[in-house]
This record gives structure tokens, C-alpha cells and sequence, in this order.
């Protein structure tokens, strides 16, 4: 894989020429329902035994990677996500949002009846206009906006047509994030360091100032950080740093915005199976035993994360803030 090609999946990145002539905007609509209230109980199930254990098949692709491709195949709740009318009528601006936790958050957040622009890289189309179904199948709105968010002028464009496309906004999800494993900080250019930076800080900076004038009293930004923060590994050094800078802008940004009743939380996963890691987010070696060193003995899948990017939005959570609510199957912190 070529160095310039090395980078995560869901960073989305590239395309912004075309994409913002064409409007960037997929169309993709559908007219609301009702929410339908449901309760289900599938009793007792043993979380270690619940989803793939490793060893994984050795596998690679090339970035951006696509999770139709991925053996086993990812779970974001596609099939067992059931959602009870919790963010009913809300608008979400998701980024990275055809695969991973944003693409789990994406479902989860049709099913609980919002309203959701999801952003990608152009190549992920396939990935992305499944997601797409899947919200409109749920009866609402799903759009989707590719295009490069290492560009400020990009950011701004996305959040301008979000809040068209919806009539609104009131929960952003950062989401996207570019992670590349190097073994030495002498394998890292300065072109790499800076597209990590740029696309894992910058770009929730510019995004979050563009949508900030649109977000009411009860509005929540959430930003997808990682036990990277708190327990970086040797081979991921400039992606540990943004995270512990993630974790950090979401309780500053919460104090901040607290008094004016906008709500800012972070999600920190641990090792959980997605495209980044067989687009170049771990060695073959590491991947092969994904998970494995965890008390649960695997990886999380993103569907298991869901649930808290929904409870992070919904006003029954309206005292959270600045918070941190850690995804690891036991290891380490928060």
C-alpha cells in the first residue's frame, strides 16, 4: 500500500472538487412515521461468547477498505438494533459514518427516530448508501454528504447543507478519525503527522464552530475518542495524541458550552472490529489476535456501542457532560 493511500477509512477524505459541485448531497429522503414504541427481552447472554473470537483470518485492504469485504463481518446492529422513539424528531450530523461506531450510531439513531446526514470518503458510496437504506427504511430522512474534512471550507459547506437538508441540527457526532499503525516515529512524514492531526482535531474543531450558531438548549456534541488517550500503544503515536487531545476539548468544550445548555460527551472504545484495522490501523500480526488480550477475550463489535452514543444524545441523559463513557470488555479506563 502506498504511503499516501495509508490512512483510515473513515477520515473521508478527498473528492471535495466534485463532490461540492454536485451539491455533495445524495439524495436521499423519505417521509416520517411514527415512531413505534417496542419492548424486547432476549434474556441472559454471555458477553464472551456473543461475537467472533480471534483468531481472525489474516487479511488486508486497501484504504479505504469496505466492511462488506471484512471476514467476519462487523456487527452495527444492522439486524438487532431496536429502538423505542428516544431522539424522535432530533437531526444528527454523523461523520464517519458509513462504517464503525458511526455507522452503528447511525443506525441506532433512525431507529430511535431521528432525522441523520452521514459523511464519508466518495469510494465508501457502497458502505455508505447501505446505511442509507437502512435509516430510510426506518422511515427517515438519510442523507449523505462525501467529501474532505481536512479542509475548513469543506467543514463548513457540510454543516451549512446539513442544516439545510434537515431544517436543523442539534446532535453532532464526531466520529471520523485517521489511525495508521507505524513501528517507529522515524516511519511517520510530516505530510502523515499532519493529515492525523488535521483530520482528528482540526476538522471536529471546524465543524463544531460551523454548527455551534445552529444548536438550541439541549443539544449534544459527541466525539468518538479511544483508550488511546489513557493507554496509547507504541504504534499509534500520533493518533494516541489526538485522542487524549479528543478526550480533553470534550470536558473543556463542556464547561463551556454547560450554561447554555448545549451537552458535550465522549465515547472511548477499545479494540473494536472495524475497516480500520485491516486498511492499515494494525499489523497482520495484531490483527490476527484482535481483541484476544481483553478479559471478554475478543473485540467489541460497533453495535455494542450503540446504545451509548444514543443515551449521550437523548435528554433523559441532561445531566451528562463532559463525560467519558469508556467500551473496552474490561481493560483499562475510564
Amino acid at each position: 500500500m502506498q504511503e499516501e493511500t495509508k490512512i483510515h477509512r473513515r477520515q473521508v477524505i478527498g473528492g471535495l472538487g466534485a463532490t461540492l459541485a454536485a451539491a455533495a448531497v445524495s439524495p436521499a429522503f423519505a417521509s416520517p412515521k411514527k415512531v413505534e414504541v417496542t419492548h424486547h427481552s432476549e434474556g441472559l447472554v454471555d458477553p464472551t461468547t456473543k461475537y467472533p473470537q480471534p483468531p481472525f483470518p489474516s487479511q488486508s485492504q486497501p484504504w479505504p477498505g469496505l466492511v462488506s469485504k471484512m471476514q467476519p463481518r462487523p456487527d452495527h446492529g444492522e439486524t438487532s438494533y431496536r429502538g423505542s422513539g428516544r431522539l424522535a424528531g432530533r437531526k444528527a450530523l454523523i461523520t464517519g459514518g458509513d462504517s464503525g461506531m458511526g455507522r452503528a450510531a447511525a443506525i441506532a439513531y433512525a431507529r430511535e427516530g431521528a432525522d441523520i446526514v452521514i459523511n464519508y470518503f466518495p469510494s465508501e458510496e457502497p458502505d455508505a448508501q447501505d446505511v442509507i437504506a437502512l435509516i430510510i427504511a426506518e422511515g427517515r430522512k438519510g442523507i449523505g454528504i462525501p467529501g474532505d474534512i481536512r479542509e475548513e471550507a469543506f467543514c463548513q459547506k457540510l454543516v451549512e447543507q446539513s442544516v439545510q437538508a434537515l431544517g436543523g441540527l442539534d446532535i453532532i457526532v464526531n466520529n471520523a478519525g485517521r489511525q495508521q499503525t507505524h513501528a517507529s516515529i522515524l516511519d511517520i512524514s510530516t505530510e502523515q503527522f499532519d493529515w492525523t492531526m488535521k483530520t482528528n482535531i482540526y476538522a471536529p474543531f471546524w465543524i463544531i464552530k460551523a454548527a455551534l450558531p445552529h444548536l438550541q438548549p439541549g443539544s449534544a456534541i459527541i466525539g468518538t475518542t479511544s483508550e488511546q488517550a489513557y493507554d496509547p500503544s507504541a504504534d499509534l503515536y500520533d493518533y494516541a495524541q489526538t485522542k487524549a487531545a479528543t478526550t480533553n476539548y470534550i470536558k473543556s468544550l463542556a464547561k463551556q458550552l454547560g450554561p447554555k445548555g448545549i451537552r458535550v460527551n465522549g465515547v472511548a472504545p477499545g479494540p473494536i472490529w472495524t475497516a480500520l484495522q485491516v486498511s492499515g490501523g494494525a499489523t497482520q500480526e495484531k490483527l490476527v489476535k484482535f481483541g484476544g488480550d481483553t478479559p471478554m477475550g475478543r473485540p467489541g463489535q460497533p453495535a455494542e456501542l450503540a446504545s451509548i452514543y444514543v443515551q449521550l444524545a437523548d435528554n433523559s441523559g441532561s445531566y451528562a457532560t463532559g463525560q467519558v463513557y469508556g467500551s473496552s470488555g474490561g481493560k483499562g479506563q475510564p
